[in-house]
């Protein structure tokens, strides 16, 4: 990445950072991947329960491989019952997560089809830490809400064996179908506690 567009970047997440503090959020910036590591690493202590969503965000820059072969208890939604991992994960110390889409003045965006990672969000484990490129920074929160369902939204469902109108024409045809990947909305716009959710801007392009 050129300085222009890193300079540029870390203007612009300083804006941002400045608008989650505003909202009783925290925000840190990273100046690439391994920072972002980094960083994230140092807000989960050793020993702590850790859970996650889809999380391709904190997978790209190795946090998730970091904490399962760390001295964390990771614990894995896709071993087991469903339903009693789904549970297990409410209680978790750290909730790593990504977000669709963030504005200029801090609120975050996220489309959730079963729900899991939009309630860990709003209600769940004591600390959320959220990976974010770059990328995902918008404008205002209709900006926001546009890339979420235009751009996160068709490309996650690409991700999966579901049949949707945005997996055949790339883009949200805001549907009703029984494979919705887009069932629930969270924005974000302030947290009731203080120093619960953590966002990690990074100077790259995550996730999608």
């Amino acid at each position: 990445m050129n300085n222009y567009l890193s300079m540029r970047n870390e203007l612009l997440a300083q804006k941002v950072i400045k608008g989650l503090e505003s909202r009783n959020m925290t925000g840190h910036y990273a100046a690439d991947r391994a920072e972002a590591k980094r960083i994230a690493l140092s807000l989960i202590p050793e020993g702590a329960s850790v859970t996650m969503g889809g999380a391709t965000s904190a997978m790209e820059i190795g946090l998730v491989d970091a904490v399962k072969s760390g001295s964390y208890v990771f614990l894995d939604r896709s071993v087991g019952d469903p339903r009693e991992a789904l549970l297990r994960g409410y209680g978790a110390d750290v909730f790593l997560s990504g977000a669709n889409a963030i504005t200029e003045d801090g609120v975050i965006v996220n489309i959730d089809g079963n729900a899991n990672r939009v309630s860990y969000i709003a209600q769940g484990p004591r600390k959320v830490i959220m990976i974010v490129g770059m990328n995902k920074v918008c404008s205002d929160v209709d900006a926001a809400m546009k890339r979420a369902r235009s751009v996160a939204a068709p490309t996650n469902a690409m991700r999966f064996p579901i049949s949707t109108p945005c997996k055949k024409t790339g883009a949200c045809m805001n549907c009703k179908s029984p494979d919705t990947i887009c069932c629930q909305f969270l924005i974000t716009r302030f947290s009731k506690h203080a120093d619960r959710i953590h966002v990690i801007l990074v100077n790259d392009e995550l996730g999608f």
